[in-house]
C-alpha cells in the first residue's frame, strides 16, 4: 500500500524551533529585545513590559500584533528592532539540508517572523537554497498563525493545494487550522515555549521530537 504521504506535493515548514532544536533558545535573545522595546515604548519597567509582552502573545497569536492593535505600534520598526540579534548559537545542518532536499515536490517556509530575519536564519543553517518562499507576517497582513486568514493567504500565495500539502510546526495550536482546511499536519514536541499549547489528537496527524529522524524515516518509507 502507498505511504499516507505518498501524495503529498507542498511541505511547508514553521522556522524557530521548528528547523533548529529549541535548545538552541534563540527567542531568548528576541525575547529580551522585546522586552526592551516595549519598556522603552510604554515607559515602564521591564517587569511590566514581560507582563505585557506574554499577555499580546498569549492573546493575539504573537506580541507584535497586541502591540499593533493596542499601542499603535509600527511592525517595521517593531520586527527590525526584535529580530537584530546574534545567530551564532546556530550551526549548519548539511544533514537537515539532505533530508528535505529528497522529499517529492515544493518546500516553502510559513512563519510569524518577517522575510529578513527568516532568511538570514535559513543561511546561518545552510537551508536558503531548498525553499520556493517564504510567506511571512507581513504577507499575513499582520494575522500571524493561528488565525485562519493566515492559511488561506498562505495557500493562496503559494498556489498550493491543501490536500496535496503538509504543515511541520512546533506550536500545536498553530496546527489546527491547518488541518481544517485538509493540510496533513505534524507537531514537533520539543519544548518550545507553551509548544503543546492546545494540543489535541483531532488536529495532529504525527508527533515527533527530532524533525531531522522523521523526515529521514519519512523519504526511506516513500522510496519503498
Amino acid at each position: 500500500m502507498a505511504h499516507p504521504l505518498s501524495s503529498i506535493r507542498n511541505w511547508v515548514f514553521d522556522l524557530d524551533n521548528t528547523l533548529y532544536p529549541a535548545s538552541n533558545n534563540l527567542f531568548a535573545l528576541i525575547d529580551e529585545k522585546m522586552g526592551i522595546f516595549i519598556a522603552d515604548r510604554l515607559q515602564c519597567g521591564r517587569e511590566e513590559a514581560y507582563r505585557i509582552q506574554k499577555q499580546y502573545f498569549h492573546n493575539h497569536g504573537t506580541t507584535l500584533a497586541g502591540l499593533m492593535r493596542h499601542e499603535g505600534v509600527d511592525p517595521h520598526e517593531f520586527l527590525d528592532f526584535v529580530h537584530n540579534i546574534d545567530l551564532s548559537r546556530l550551526q549548519p545542518a548539511p544533514d537537515l539540508h539532505a533530508e528535505i532536499m529528497a522529499l517529492p515536490g515544493a518546500k516553502y517556509i510559513f512563519t510569524n517572523a518577517d522575510r529578513t530575519y527568516a532568511s538570514r536564519v535559513l543561511k546561518k543553517l545552510g537551508l536558503a537554497d531548498l525553499f520556493t518562499d517564504i510567506h511571512d507576517i507581513h504577507a499575513c497582513d499582520y494575522r500571524p498563525k493561528p488565525d485562519m486568514p493566515a492559511y488561506r493567504g498562505m495557500l493562496a500565495a503559494f498556489d498550493i493545494d491543501p490536500a496535496q500539502s503538509i504543515f511541520i510546526e512546533d506550536m500545536a495550536r498553530n496546527l489546527e487550522p491547518a488541518k481544517t482546511l485538509g493540510m496533513a499536519t505534524v507537531w514537533i514536541n520539543n519544548g518550545s515555549e507553551w509548544g503543546d499549547r492546545g494540543a489535541h489528537p483531532d488536529f495532529i496527524d504525527y508527533e515527533i521530537s527530532d524533525l531531522l529522524q522523521w523526515l529521514g524515516d519519512i523519504n526511506a518509507a516513500l522510496k519503498e
